[in-house]
């Protein structure tokens, strides 16, 4: 039973999606920074947007309340550049494995004021909408929810080879460093006992030379 347990929390686990939504504030002329660690060949979906302050929400924003948005790689490839927006998305396929970037910045404005953002970045299965994949193919329940599982058991596959990858090349790193440092041991020590004997002759043929041994 306790085994038993332990499988159902571990799947319980892996079967959370990879998203981040959330809502934060920026002043103005600041920048703020959300990553995403992602595979390659995954696909990708983020969704932003400025809150209006204003009682009236369908009264357009200022300038002073739009935002300035990059979306890059950790390879410094640029998949989004939007310039004084109140809103809107991107959609990419990771085409490297590494941390994705998504910088929000607001316009210098005096007296400062503050923007409320909403964003919503979502990954692998989490990306895709199974409500209107089930509402477009008059598909059952049954079919759509068998489905969700094939695709989120195919995605845990995936990202297990991909742990496993990155545990090798971290053992790896490990082993590296513990080689470069026994070396850099080895020759720290044979320089100290080098540095030694050199004083030591130093010293013997200086008291040799003035009679006092």
């Amino acid at each position: 039973m306790m085994m038993i347990g332990w499988m159902v929390l571990v799947v319980g686990v892996l079967l959370v999606p990879s998203s981040q939504s959330l809502r934060f504030d920026i002043q103005s002329g600041k920048i703020k920074c959300i990553s995403e660690d992602m595979k390659s060949n995954s696909m990708t979906v983020g969704k932003y947007q400025v809150i209006n302050p204003n009682q009236d929400r369908h009264q357009l924003l200022p300038d002073s309340h739009k935002l300035n948005v990059k979306v890059t790689s950790s390879h410094g490839h640029i998949f989004q550049w939007a310039e004084k927006v109140e809103k809107g998305q991107f959609v990419f396929t990771a085409m490297e494995q590494g941390n994705y970037m998504a910088c929000f910045s607001a316009p210098e404005h005096w007296p400062l004021i503050t923007l409320t953002i909403d964003f919503d970045w979502r990954t692998g299965v989490q990306f895709k909408d199974w409500f209107n994949v089930a509402k477009k193919g008059h598909v059952d329940a049954m079919k759509v929810e068998l489905e969700q599982l094939y695709h989120t058991i195919n995605s845990i596959h995936h990202e297990m080879f991909y742990f496993r990858a990155r545990e090798k090349e971290m053992q790896q790193l490990n082993q590296e460093t513990i080689s470069k440092m026994m070396w850099l041991s080895f020759v720290s020590l044979c320089f100290g006992f080098s540095v030694a004997g050199l004083q030591f002759w130093y010293l013997k043929s200086f008291f040799q030379e003035n009679k006092l041994i």
